[in-house]
């Protein structure tokens, strides 16, 4: 039995603490990085320009990390869906070109920064005052981005090797690493921002080394030299799983960039200037940062949770999972509330006193009335973000992007370009944030209620379960069927084992795969039919559905172990592609045959069969992409392709000639 099974039975509390427990402190850790330089630089003599200097360099960072976790976040889904297959062949190859790929990004990345550094950091809201902070810390920043970037993309392979400890321990000796350095070069030898700088660089060069380290000793996957060798075949698919990462943190950029442009052109006609706002933006940034954090952390930690239980159609679970996580996000929101409500100048004041500044009780305004306006509805931003990580482990992509688009770009954004415009003062800008969350609110609250109501207790789930075997056979051929939809490629793999006397598999393989893994029969099925028509790709790469996948996968190699049978569908050719006895057969016919085939068989109208037919052949289609990388239909991965146009029988006797003669 699938070893998963416990999440579907132990107590839900405890499965939260473990699971949640490690995600929450890695990605504190993570912020530490963000948060210690701003601190220290604050309380420095470099005050309030130094933080400014900080906060326009912060989207740097933000476009490093959107490719590092890209490739990072891809190769560990990759990784772990190739762990569940018990393919030891292809994931050292995704691996390795993953890195060699970071690293030539990163030198491509440092190529187009250095000679535009300066209209870069302006375009980022740097001022003549700030510009030369920015630029002395954006140098030494800039030099060490390949291990910046290969240290966070090492460490999503890491925890997905089975190592959360030891990737950790890597980020947890980087950050100390930079707590212990950032007072010693910026208060001790007086380096200022390059000290600042340079005490960042250290740490994640330290972080790297123990990345580095572990790369030697992995646990289901050894990289060899010919491993670095770009391989884009395999990489492909795990590109393809890290892009929501991509997605995620460009779309923090966007705002950033918009936001900082626009508090630099109405700071400038403020009392305010262009330095206050931008440096009080940042520290807000750093330490909102903080307390997403410790939601995201949450929720992502019981995405395994959620997706097995939403496979296994263990619907109360999931409703139970939800509510806990959503309390869990209300409590740190209002504690958060109430923090910046009450106390934002203690807040603020963590970063340091201004100094360099001509008014000092501008900033404190200013702050004070960032925090105040800007995040005065942060549990809403919390529940938002924890809604669409939810409906990404539920399996439900466009649920997910629009619950996490809704709020940063199609709202927050127009409204941080508008708001200024009508009112003509930097302080509008802070009143985008609560309204952007009180719309993205409304459309997540709307969202969750309808999931939550299409979700029925599955009753009979165990019955559906039960009693279903391997079916006895021989040593012999083992025959796999892809079909166009309407072509009667199940009912001819039917008749070829009659025809032959062996084993015949399609909705059997499905029961015995929910069998296997505790899953619910219904949902491993209609995978491809549960598929949106948008996004087939992002919503196969959701936890939810590789489980079914992976569960499927070992079904059938079981299947091909027993001996001889003919298997219909589920990508099985490429599932069994290191078997020797494998014959290859894909079934297809005419557009016109197979709508009056489907016509015939379900009922449909002849648009509706047209329909049915263009949204099932583009399912199946993204499905063998997704699982094997190559084009389905294509004649190089077949031995034998049949036109069902000559007739049911003519192609039952084809293949029974084909294979004779095999």
């Amino acid at each position: 039995m699938d070893n998963s099974q416990f999440l579907g039975t132990e107590k839900i509390t405890k499965l939260m603490l473990k699971f949640s427990i490690p995600c929450v402190l890695s990605l504190l850790i993570s912020a530490l990085y963000n948060i210690v330089d701003q601190i220290f630089i604050g309380n420095s003599e470099l005050s309030a320009l130094g933080n400014a200097a900080t906060g326009v360099v912060f989207p740097i960072f933000i476009i490093s990390q959107a490719f590092a976790w890209c490739f990072g976040d891809g190769c560990a889904a990759y990784l772990n869906i190739c762990q569940g297959k018990n393919d030891s062949q292809n994931a050292h190859k995704a691996i390795g070109t993953g890195i060699t790929v970071t690293l030539i990004s990163s030198l491509v990345l440092m190529a187009i920064f250095y000679p535009l550094k300066t209209q870069l950091l302006t375009l980022f809201g740097a001022s003549s005052n700030s510009i030369g902070y920015a630029i002395e810390y954006f140098d030494v920043i800039l030099a060490f981005f390949p291990i910046y970037m290969l240290s966070n993309m090492m460490n999503a392979v890491i925890r997905a090797d089975g190592s959360p400890t030891w990737s950790m321990v890597s980020m947890l000796a980087g950050a100390v690493t930079n707590i212990i350095l950032d007072p010693v070069f910026i208060f001790g030898t007086k380096w200022g921002m390059f000290g600042a700088a340079l005490a960042t660089v250290i740490g994640q060069t330290v972080s790297f080394i123990i990345s580095l380290v572990y790369f030697f000793r992995t646990k289901t996957f050894k990289l060899k030299l010919k491993s670095f060798i770009p391989d884009f075949k395999e990489f492909k698919g795990a590109l393809t799983l890290g892009a929501s990462s991509f997605i995620t943190q460009t779309t923090i950029v966007i705002i950033s960039l918009v936001c900082n442009i626009l508090l630099a052109k109405y700071g400038a006609q403020s009392q305010y200037g262009v330095d206050i706002p931008i440096a009080i933006i940042g520290i807000e940034s750093k330490v909102f940062t903080v307390v997403v954090n410790l939601v995201v952390g949450i929720v992502l930690g019981c995405q395994p949770i959620i997706s097995y239980n939403m496979g296994a159609k263990n619907y109360e679970r999931v409703k139970e999972l939800y509510r806990k996580t959503l309390l869990c996000t209300v409590v740190i929101g209002l504690a958060s509330t109430l923090l910046f409500e009450l106390a934002p100048r203690a807040v603020v004041g963590m970063f340091g006193a201004p100094t360099n500044i001509p008014n000092p009780d501008d900033y404190w305004i200013f702050g004070e009335k960032t925090f105040r306006i800007f995040l005065c509805l942060v549990t809403f931003t919390l529940i938002v973000k924890m809604t669409s990580i939810f409906f990404q482990a539920v399996g439900k992509p466009i649920r997910a992007v629009i619950a996490s688009m809704i709020r940063d770009i199609v709202c927050f954004v127009p409204l941080v370009i508008i708001l200024p415009a009508i009112f003509s003062n930097v302080e509008a800008i802070l009143f985008a944030a609560p309204i952007a969350d009180l719309i993205a609110m409304i459309v997540a609250v709307a969202l969750t209620v309808t999931f939550m109501k299409s979700l029925k207790t599955n009753s009979i789930k165990a019955e559906e379960n039960q009693e279903v075997a391997l079916k006895p056979s021989k040593k012999g051929v083992i025959i796999t069927i892809s079909r166009e939809h309407g072509s009667s490629g199940k009912q001819i793999g039917k008749l070829v084992a009659e025809k032959l006397n062996i084993p015949f598999y399609y909705k059997e393989m499905t029961a015995l795969a929910a069998q296997e893994s505790g899953l619910d029969k219904e949902f491993i099925s209609d995978i491809n039919k549960n598929s949106p028509a948008l996004m087939h790709s992002l919503y196969l790469s959701t936890d939810v559905v590789q489980q079914a996948v992976v569960a499927q996968d070992k079904i059938i190699r079981k299947i091909a172990d027993q001996g001889s049978s003919v298997i219909v569908g589920r990508a099985a050719d490429y599932v069994l592609r290191n078997y020797d006895n494998v014959v290859r057969i894909f079934i297809y016919a005419p557009e016109e045959y197979r709508i009056n085939r489907v016509m015939e068989v379900y009922g449909d109208t002849k648009e509706e069969a047209k329909k049915n037919i263009a949204r099932s052949d583009k399912a199946r289609a993204s499905y063998y992409k997704n699982i094997s990388s190559l084009t389905w239909g294509d004649k190089d991965n077949y031995e034998l392709m049949i036109d069902s146009s000559i007739g049911i029988d003519a192609s039952v006797d084809a293949i029974c000639s084909f294979i004779k003669e095999k």
